[in-house]
């Protein structure tokens, strides 16, 4: 997988767990809607600096947005 669609999914899913839209979690980022939509889909590379902003959004230590990873066990509910 590549880091930037791992950065994505790690981000949307955080976001999901957090209960943001990605309207709120964008407007707490201070960056444009369809940035994080795009970040997230992993077409668009966010800078350092905007994934520091992202994962203090999410009350995270940067490092889980870049963490490898935990493959789902069967049966586990997608959200």
């Amino acid at each position: 997988m590549r880091l930037q669609d791992r950065v994505g999914l790690n981000i949307q899913d955080l976001r999901r767990a957090k209960k943001l839209s990605q309207e709120e979690l964008a407007d707490r980022s201070k960056v444009h809607q369809t940035y994080l939509s795009g970040v997230e889909t992993g077409k668009r590379n966010p800078s350092l600096l905007v994934l520091e902003r992202i994962a203090r959004a999410l009350d995270v230590d940067p490092e889980e947005l870049v963490r490898r990873r935990r493959r789902r066990t069967s049966g586990a509910a997608d959200s």
